[in-house]
C-alpha cells in the first residue's frame, strides 16, 4: 500500500477532487487531508475536513484527516492531547533550531515536517533527529515543494536539505509525501523513489519512505488514540459462538448395540429385532 500523508485542505473542492482522484489512479491507497494551523491555536479545535468529503471519492482510497502545526515559541501550550482527538495525524513544522530540538525531543507528535525550500541557519544533527526517530516521530519531505516553483534558490535548498536529512537520518525514519496543492504537482510512486534514489536513499529505503514508515505513523497514531497508553488494544474478534445444548436425559447408546432405522440412536426391541429377521429370511426365499 502506498500512503500520500500531506494534501492541503483547500475550500476548492473542484481543484482537490481532481487531486484525490489523480493520487487513486496513480496507484495510492491512504490520503491525508491536512489543515495548517498558523499562529495561536483557536477555541475550537474541530477539523474541517467534513466526514464524509462533499465530493465522492474512490471506495477503495482512504482518507485521514491531519493537522499542521507551526512550532514558533517552544514556551506555547499547544494543546496536543485535544488535537488527537480530532485528527489522525498530528504534526509539527519546526521554523527554528529550538523548536525543531522541541518536536525532536518532547513534543507527543507523530510526523515532523520541515520546510525544505528554507535555507536553515545550522546543519542537521543526528543526535538530534536520533532522539525523534528512537521515539517513532518520522521525518517527512515534501517533493512538490520545489517543483512547480520558478525560484531556482528554493529548488536549490530543497536538494541541498533532503540530502543532508538523508545523510544525518542514515535513511531511517524518513517518508516522502507530496503536499500539492494542485493534481500538476503530483508524482507517481515509482517517481518518488525513483527522486529518493537520486538524492542519496536507496531504492528499498525509498520505497519504504512510501509504504512501511508511512504505515507505521498512520497505525502508531491510532494506538494512541484508541489503545490503552499506546500499547494494549482491544480487537473485535467477532460474536461469541452459541453452545450446543445437550439434553442430559439422553443416553448414548452403548457400544456394540444395535442402532434403530430412525436414526434417533436408540437401542432395538425384541420385536424390532423379530420383524428385521423375518424380513430378512423373505427376501433369502424371494432370491432363491
Amino acid at each position: 500500500m502506498f500512503y500520500d500523508l500531506n494534501v492541503p485542505w483547500t475550500d476548492n473542492t473542484r481543484e482537490l477532487q481532481r487531486t484525490v482522484a489523480f493520487l487513486d489512479e496513480l496507484g495510492y491507497d491512504v490520503v491525508a487531508l491536512t489543515h495548517t494551523f498558523t499562529g495561536r491555536l483557536p477555541a475550537d479545535l474541530t477539523s474541517p475536513v467534513p466526514r464524509p468529503l462533499p465530493f465522492p471519492t474512490p471506495s477503495r482510497l482512504r482518507i485521514l484527516r491531519r493537522c499542521n502545526i507551526f512550532l514558533t515559541d517552544a514556551a506555547t501550550n499547544h494543546r496536543i492531547p485535544q488535537l488527537q482527538q480530532h485528527y489522525d495525524i498530528i504534526a509539527a513544522r519546526p521554523t527554528d533550531e529550538r523548536t525543531l530540538q522541541q518536536a525532536c525531543a518532547s513534543l507527543d507528535i507523530d510526523l515532523i515536517s520541515l520546510d525544505l525550500t528554507q535555507r536553515f541557519e545550522k546543519y542537521f544533527k543526528f543526535p538530534m533527529l536520533g532522539t525523534a526517530i528512537a521515539r517513532g516521530v518520522k521525518i517527512e519531505l515534501c517533493y512538490s515543494q520545489g517543483l512547480l516553483t520558478g525560484d531556482a534558490t528554493a529548488k536549490r535548498n530543497l536538494i541541498s536539505n533532503a540530502t543532508q536529512l538523508i545523510r544525518v537520518s542514515r535513511g531511517r525514519g524518513l517518508i516522502f509525501s507530496s503536499e500539492a496543492r494542485s493534481v500538476m504537482a503530483v508524482r507517481a510512486p515509482s517517481d518518488v523513489i525513483n527522486l529518493a534514489s537520486v538524492w542519496g536513499l536507496g531504492h528499498e529505503r525509498g520505497k519504504d519512505g512510501l509504504t512501511k514508515e508511512a504505515r507505521s505513523v498512520v497505525e502508531f497514531a491510532r494506538l494512541k488514540r484508541e489503545s490503552f497508553r499506546g500499547v494494549v488494544d482491544v480487537v473485535y474478534g467477532g460474536e461469541k459462538p452459541v453452545p450446543d445444548v445437550v439434553d442430559k436425559n439422553k443416553r448414548a447408546p452403548k457400544k456394540g448395540t444395535p442402532v434403530s432405522q430412525s436414526g434417533e440412536g436408540k437401542p432395538m426391541s425384541n420385536r424390532q429385532k423379530k420383524r428385521n429377521k423375518k424380513m430378512d429370511e423373505d427376501a433369502d426365499k424371494n432370491t432363491v
